[in-house]
């Protein structure tokens, strides 16, 4: 099948945000009395808060109680204070420009809720280029599971057959994985290559994969049935 679509995580892949997000974590429980050290929700980064919060504190939820205040605090932390100070991954709208000029679609795939997600792009310094989205409000459950990538799918109205994704975390793997897609990694989000092993291709970041264009999936535009 030749591709036609790229399916783009935001967080760690276009914008370097995951430590911000285990930040944001931490003073979200603490607000609520709850020690959550940053060490411990780091590696859960790439989730949705459906996965993070009762992982983090057994019992809660992200739909009642402290759990749902907690995921709320931390939504207005990213959205009102962390996201001002992020910075676009390297090569990130370079990536992006090229890849409209190669004529291929592109769409987000994030956990991120549609508030946040409007900060992080412009942090991304991208919004200029991307206006189609699947967010936490498109989804029951959040990656790895596939619900995101699933609902991206649908709004590009393509096969998995025709699509590639790109990301930074296991859970991305996961997600595409169980939907039949493909995922080209990338480093800057903080996992190792043994954490992104089932990936397709693995770059240190945007600029990496650029620099590689024509040797990549995107390159050969040619990708094999799953």
């Amino acid at each position: 099948m030749e591709l036609q679509a790229v399916i783009l995580d935001i967080d760690g892949t276009l914008t370097l945000s995951n430590d911000a997000h285990a930040q944001a974590w931490v003073e979200a429980f603490a607000a609520y009395g709850y020690e959550v050290p940053f060490e411990k929700v780091r590696p859960l980064i790439g989730m949705g808060g459906d996965k993070v919060i009762p992982k983090m504190v057994s019992g809660l939820s992200d739909e009642a109680g402290d759990g749902k205040k907690i995921a709320q605090r931390r939504k207005e932390l990213i959205i009102n204070r962390f996201a001002s100070e992020l910075s676009p991954t390297p090569g990130s709208r370079d990536l992006l420009l090229k890849m409209q000029q190669e004529g291929l679609r592109l769409i987000i795939a994030t956990s991120a809720t549609t508030e946040e997600l409007s900060g992080l792009l412009k942090a991304a310094q991208v919004d200029d280029l991307l206006d189609q989205a699947a967010t936490s409000s498109d989804a029951e459950a959040s990656k790895p599971e596939p619900d995101i990538v699933e609902a991206a799918l649908s709004k590009l109205q393509m096969e998995a057959s025709q699509t590639v994704m790109l990301a930074d975390t296991p859970y991305d793997i996961e997600a595409a994985g169980k939907c039949g897609v493909p995922v080209i990694a990338f480093r800057c989000g903080g996992f190792d290559d043994s954490s992104l092993a089932n990936a397709a291709e693995i770059y240190d970041h945007p600029a990496d994969l650029l620099a590689h264009y024509e040797d990549s999936l995107l390159g050969k535009k040619e990708l094999v049935a799953r």
